[in-house]
């Protein structure tokens, strides 16, 4: 790779769809879902320091930032503070508004796996050459299945330089819709994997969506330092509209390409995507951590804790316990568990005998 990027980690979810391991200051991303590192780490580690990479920003709101203190590892990195989540056009106007204009800034999720980390920078090269003569590249991730839970990007016309024109993008498709765009060909699913050039990104932001940078950029001018972290300032931010950045910026910018990749990518937004990435399984297709007994179960889920957990006569079922919190469902209702989120979070209702 023969330019330097400068890495920026959104770091900022809560992952609630991975209740109740995943809340408040343990959120998913510092968690280690698949494998022995966290998620975090791993992100980290797909942009090692050296030769091709500059030290990460970190966008982070502030019940995070000692997470993330801790889980560097001793890296260098600059800290950016959100001090209210507005979704990610605000986040990536935070890091644009810190960097120098010809920096070039690779977005990723900190909450990803990406299982093949060669293809993965083979496509990053690509994509800083399109990003130098300023389009606005995102990467594609090569579809495996019909899948209705990610949006797609279609692609237009190939360019000279690698990748190709981005057509449209295409909101979370029925079932039918997704199985027709994976028969035509020439659709990805959007990762949430950026990369352009700062100054380029900051002239499509006071085009598309001035509100927002202006109001990110007020509260950079506002901000403060505290060690190897910057401190937006809160006034200022709160003004920034929340918006993602695919509605603020991508899908409304002429010059936006698609770099395609085929890198063993996951989000991990369930149970169910942790269950089939789960690598040690027993002969009956169950994948456990912790103190677990099972009988007569296949094709189950189940994270014990600190708990002794014992499963009999179950199938395809997830059991994750977390302190006090227990979540027993089958795993193809894994995307029904912000049901139990929103009736934790709520008080509890009148007494009725």
């Amino acid at each position: 790779m023969s330019v330097m990027i400068r890495p920026v980690i959104l770091c900022g979810g809560a992952g609630t769809r991975l209740w109740p391991e995943s809340r408040g200051t343990q959120a998913k991303q510092f968690l280690s879902l698949h494998g022995e590192e966290s998620l975090f780490r791993q992100t980290l580690r797909r942009t090692p320091a050296g030769s091709a990479f500059l030290p990460p920003f970190v966008v982070c709101g502030d019940p995070h930032v000692v997470a993330v203190r801790d889980q560097m590892d001793g890296r260098e990195a600059i800290l950016l503070v959100e001090p209210i989540a507005r979704n990610t056009a605000a986040a990536i106007a935070l890091a644009v508004a810190r960097a120098d204009a010809e920096d070039l800034l690779l977005v990723m999720p900190s909450d990803h796996v990406i299982a093949d980390v060669d293809a993965f920078h083979a496509a990053i090269t690509l994509g800083a050459d399109l990003a130098r003569q300023d389009w606005l590249v995102t990467f594609g991730i090569a579809p495996d299945r019909p899948d209705t839970g990610f949006g797609y990007i279609a692609s237009g016309g190939a360019l000279e330089q690698g990748g190709f024109a981005v057509d449209r993008f295409v909101e979370k498709p029925p079932l039918e819709d997704a199985e027709r765009m994976l028969a035509i060909g020439g659709y990805s699913w959007n990762a949430g994997i950026f990369l352009f050039r700062a100054g380029r990104m900051r002239d499509a932001m006071l085009e598309q969506c001035r509100a927002i940078f202006e109001a990110v950029e007020q509260s950079v001018a506002a901000g403060r330092y505290d060690g190897d972290a910057f401190y937006a300032d809160a006034s200022s931010f709160a003004r920034a509209p929340s918006d993602s950045i695919d509605y603020a910026v991508m899908e409304k910018d002429d010059r936006v390409a698609v770099v395609p990749v085929s890198m063993g990518w996951s989000d991990l937004g369930s149970w169910q995507a942790v269950y089939n990435l789960a690598e040690a399984k027993d002969g009956n297709g169950n994948a456990t951590t912790g103190d677990v007994f099972l009988h007569d179960a296949a094709g189950t889920l189940v994270r014990a804790g600190r708990k002794r957990v014992s499963v009999i006569g179950m199938r395809d079922v997830a059991v994750i316990v977390d302190g006090d919190d227990i979540l027993v469902m089958p795993l193809d209702r894994s995307q029904e568990v912000r049901e139990a989120v929103r009736a934790r979070q709520s008080p509890p209702g009148p007494l009725t005998l």
